[in-house]
């Protein structure tokens, strides 16, 4: 009896072996260590570098406020100008005499000498003005003031020159009692507007004025007793 047919197994036939799995290779952990250091220090190196360039920067905008505050104080803040009446003289009172004076015929000229200090850094121009001069609030004078510029920390003089009214003098009711007492009382009001510009960048306008009072001395005929207020406006 014969034995049934075996089949042949072909190489095709067997199991092929599996693919060997790749590998997996671990990076030392040195080289981890280095890498994750190395990281951090270039953070730290980058965090060091903010640091001083925004300390650099705050302390440069630091200095530039305290030298513009410095400067805004004293070169660059505006200060006042001053007026100052250094003397009066009256020209022709020693030509007048006791008719000529109660009628009020007399040709008398008082000329004021006027300084206008400037204290500021730049110059002070002001506008032509006038002054005037009075007796028992009553006007008997009055002089132009001419425009000018008085430099930077630097003192301007003008004269002013009054043409006095003495009609308006002889013809006030308390004229006869100030005459008895031998003293006739004097004031003048002068105002300037100017401006002061500083570099281009600061212009301040401002007005002086200047209150004086004195007295005439007829019997010596010189002024005498004199006092002056002055006040700055911007």
């Amino acid at each position: 009896m014969s034995q049934p047919n075996q089949k042949l197994m072909t190489d095709d036939d067997q199991e092929k072996p599996l693919s060997p799995a790749p590998e997996i290779r671990h990076l030392p952990t040195a080289t981890v260590d280095e890498a994750s250091s190395t990281t951090s220090n270039k953070q730290s190196q980058g965090f060091r570098k903010c640091t001083i360039y925004c300390g650099i920067i705050t302390a440069v905008v630091l200095i530039i406020a305290v030298v513009l505050l410095v400067l805004g104080l004293t070169v660059l803040h505006v200060k006042n100008p001053q007026i100052t009446m250094n003397s009066a003289t009256i020209i022709g009172f020693d030509r007048v005499n006791s008719t000529d004076l109660l009628t009020g015929k007399a040709n008398l000229t008082v000329v004021a000498d006027v300084s206008v200090k400037n204290n500021n850094v730049a110059a002070f121009k002001f506008k032509r003005s006038n002054s005037s001069l009075l007796y028992h609030q009553t006007v008997i004078g009055v002089a132009d003031v001419p425009g000018g510029v008085a430099k930077a920390r630097r003192t301007m003089r003008l004269n002013l020159t009054f043409e006095v009214a003495v009609a308006e003098i002889t013809g006030n009711q308390q004229f006869g009692s100030d005459l008895s007492t031998g003293i006739l009382p004097v004031e003048s009001y002068t105002k300037i507007k100017g401006r002061v510009k500083i570099l281009n960048i600061i212009k301040k306008k401002a007005t002086v004025t200047m209150n004086c009072s004195f007295a005439v001395n007829i019997t010596s005929r010189g002024i005498v007793g004199q006092n002056c207020k002055r006040h700055v406006s911007f």
